[in-house]
């Protein structure tokens, strides 16, 4: 079955909500035997191709944030590169498999985060965006550094915030290491080390080159 003909059986069963759907569906079978259960899902086509349409959904969604990641940066190429600037490296899948950063070019170097913030307690997302933002800031380099994300509202808000660094960095106490080891203990809190690098690192709105618009909640 193709990914096509799998999100049409998707859509069939789900309706217009599958909150909905469901109810109707657990109403419909109370008091039904063994002969009834056949024909009701036979009538609805809940069956062995269709379980064969929710299994190759779940394994292609299980991709969607490398997929999204991937489309993302190269929906963004042709936005942000300059005239004579050229693509040196690229990591486009989970990770960046060896490279230093999501993107080098002959002109920059660039990290992409591509998460829809919805201003709550992200304290995960937070963390890796504050990996990327330290990993660009401390990298050596005359190249222009660039971390692009989706909005800059609530970014910026986390960077001028007051979360400890020892929280951000728990799971990446090696970072934390080199952090504390050349700034030393004043260099406590989020805004602090935002403070010292902000005019290395250009923090940048993707959203009008991916079509944020239409991708709420990915």
């Amino acid at each position: 079955m193709t990914i096509p003909e799998a999100l049409q059986a998707i859509q069939a069963f789900q309706g217009d909500s599958l909150t909905a759907s469901l109810a109707l569906i657990e109403t419909a079978i109370v008091g039904l035997g063994v002969n009834q259960l056949e024909t009701f899902c036979e009538d609805r086509s809940i069956n062995h191709s269709f379980m064969v349409s929710a299994a190759s959904i779940k394994k292609v969604a299980g991709q969607i944030n490398v997929i999204i990641h991937a489309a993302g940066i190269l929906c963004s190429l042709p936005h942000i590169l300059e005239p004579g600037e050229v693509v040196e490296s690229v990591s486009l899948g989970a990770g960046n498999a060896g490279r230093h950063f999501d993107l080098q070019t002959n002109r920059r170097v660039a990290e992409y985060k591509f998460i829809d913030w919805q201003g709550g307690p992200e304290s995960i997302r937070q963390n890796a965006l504050f990996k990327d933002f330290f990993e660009l800031a401390e990298f050596e380099t005359a190249k222009m550094k660039c971390l692009y994300v989706v909005g800059t509202t609530i970014p910026m808000r986390f960077f001028s915030g007051g979360r400890a660094l020892t929280s951000v960095l728990s799971r990446f106490p090696t970072i934390l290491d080199r952090l504390q080891s050349k700034y030393g203990t004043e260099i406590r809190q989020v805004r602090d080390y935002y403070q010292l690098k902000k005019n290395d690192v250009e923090i940048v709105d993707v959203s009008p080159h991916i079509g944020r618009e239409t991708w709420h909640q990915v």
